[in-house]
């Protein structure tokens, strides 16, 4: 069988993990059920970690995994289901105007999606990150040398944030 040149191997484990991660994403806006749409992100979150992999940057598929799919997530399915959500109202019977601009922007980021698809095909080149790009080396390297205050800001904030939910949550006597 003859395969036209422009159909690699990785524009087809793109467009098999891309097309799972887009149909999830369409599961978490469609779907009535909160525990549903949330095991929907669960799975958008998991296909996003394998396209960083896919692009040789393991570091931040790692980080998407533990921290988004592991971390967020479970918070979130505990706060679902801790609030015993019912089914929600579906988008379409609300006549909401900020549909409509959504839609849009909906339409605008499928056409940019598009373009970047169609590039190759046009005869653009890809474009190639630098290597040891995502590597935890390179990140390291990064985040200690050229991000150190900002690294140190977002932890202060973050112990912040931690005191002030234990002090909001403590009960008073």
């Amino acid at each position: 069988m003859n395969l036209p040149e422009w159909l690699t191997p990785n524009l087809a484990i793109f467009a098999t993990i891309g097309g799972v991660a887009a149909l999830a994403a369409l599961g978490v806006v469609v779907l009535n059920n909160a525990v549903r749409s949330a095991l929907c992100l669960v799975v958008c979150f998991f296909m996003l970690a394998f396209l960083y992999f896919t692009l040789n940057a393991e570091m931040l598929g790692i980080l998407q995994i533990v921290v988004y799919t592991g971390a967020i997530m479970v918070l979130f399915l505990f706060v679902i289901m801790l609030l015993n959500l019912g089914p929600m109202k579906s988008l379409i019977q609300q006549r909401d105007p900020k549909m409509i601009v959504g839609g849009a922007m909906g339409l605008a980021l499928a056409g940019m999606i598009g373009a970047q698809v169609l590039a190759p095909l046009v005869g653009v080149q890809e474009p190639r990150a630098p290597e040891g790009f995502g590597s935890p080396q390179a990140v390291g390297y990064s985040l200690f040398s050229g991000y150190l205050y900002p690294f140190e800001i977002a932890s202060i904030l973050l112990m912040v944030g931690i005191v002030g939910s234990i002090l909001l949550a403590k009960r008073r006597i």
